[in-house]
């Protein structure tokens, strides 16, 4: 008894009745108290979970905070959710297949939390303190999900569920979820001079797509489900000062340009509009850090493809330019989500001190 199944989730399959198995492994106190959490020390890895058999997580919730919870002026570390690395394998594999520094996984970047609600991500009151995700991950030989803190000062605060379906057997056909974090601080942009601010936002040509910021490369069979994008603008000028223009560029298959999914511009990938600004949020796209004034400061935004996934038979490449023609020199990074068959290519992330959001 017990498999994957070929219902959905959607509110017109739940009176299909199934057979299943309901598990869960969290950090509550074993000893019947009320220390339901982990203290993480500074520079260790800890296990959250390790499921053996075959089975799909399918939901992850957690809340953490550094030990000193902000309350002390000059706390060392409140960059903490970058120096925290979330590690997922599944079926024994050697290379995680999730590598993602904790609070970017959850769809806010720049070690920052917001409220906000997407299909598959949420950041959630408090303040967005609390953090879920519903992507569906199965696996056929075990998982593992470890939590690497990179720290040096405090200890972290770690309270977590994850919430999983035990099979008797996993059937063919079924990718495992993959997520992997990158950054390019700043991007290679152009120089400045001799351009006016109109030619040095909108003017020029990329007529190869080489250069654009890379969100995700992967090899074999799968399909990539969405990305967060971070921008940290970092363009010093009182003339209008919008960060975007970038079009999005996803070359499937190791196809030349121009690739058959191109874009026009940054928001339009994020099915926004008109260099927003405003905070937003729904199932499948949104904003959820909108910069300060001239777009300063800290953006984040996110583009799931659930109803829309991007196919690929033998490798995917997702970019993005920065600015338009990748003139402008921006701190940019990501999280790309996908599934596919195993193997996938390996990956690996930056050292904590080239992950650190910058200062000021």
């Amino acid at each position: 008894m017990g498999s994957y199944g070929d219902f959905g989730s959607s509110l017109r399959d739940l009176p299909r009745l199934r057979s299943g198995r309901r598990r869960r492994v969290s950090s509550w106190d074993r000893s019947g108290g009320n220390e339901d959490r982990l203290h993480v020390e500074p520079g260790s890895t800890v296990t959250l979970a390790r499921i053996g058999g075959a089975g799909c997580v399918n939901h992850v919730w957690i809340t953490l905070v550094n030990e000193s919870m902000g309350r002390l002026p000059g706390a060392p570390e409140p960059d903490f959710l970058r120096r925290l690395v979330l590690k997922m394998y599944w079926d024994g594999e050697d290379e995680p297949s999730v590598l993602v520094p904790v609070g970017d996984f959850f769809g806010v970047g720049h070690a920052r939390k917001r409220n906000f609600v997407s299909a598959p991500l949420q950041m959630s009151p408090e303040d967005g303190k609390s953090f879920n995700s519903f992507f569906h991950m199965p696996f056929a030989e075990g998982a593992r999900i470890e939590l690497t803190s990179e720290l040096e000062h405090e200890r972290v605060l770690f309270y977590y569920y994850v919430d999983y379906e035990e099979f008797d057997k996993l059937e063919d056909g079924l990718g495992r979820f993959h997520a992997q974090w990158r950054r390019e601080n700043p991007t290679d942009g152009t120089e400045e001079a001799g351009q006016s601010n109109e030619e040095f936002l909108f003017c020029g040509k990329n007529a190869s797509g080489e250069g654009n910021y890379t969100i995700l490369v992967a090899e074999g069979r799968g399909h990539y489900v969405g990305c967060v994008l971070n921008v940290r603008n970092l363009r010093e000028t009182q003339q209008w000062n919008w960060y975007g223009e970038g079009d999005d560029m996803i070359f499937i298959d190791g196809e030349e340009w121009p690739p058959s999914l191109h874009g026009t511009g940054t928001e339009d990938y994020f099915n926004t509009a008109w260099c927003p600004q405003q905070e937003y949020s729904a199932p499948y796209h949104g904003i959820t850090l909108g910069g300060g004034d001239n777009w300063s400061g800290h953006v984040s935004l996110y583009r799931f493809h659930v109803e829309d996934p991007v196919t690929f038979e033998r490798s995917i490449r997702v970019s993005i330019e920065h600015g338009h023609a990748n003139k402008r020199s921006d701190d940019f990074s990501s999280v790309a989500y996908w599934y596919q068959a195993e193997p996938h290519r390996p990956f690996s992330i930056l050292p904590v001190g080239q992950r650190v959001p910058r200062q000021g």
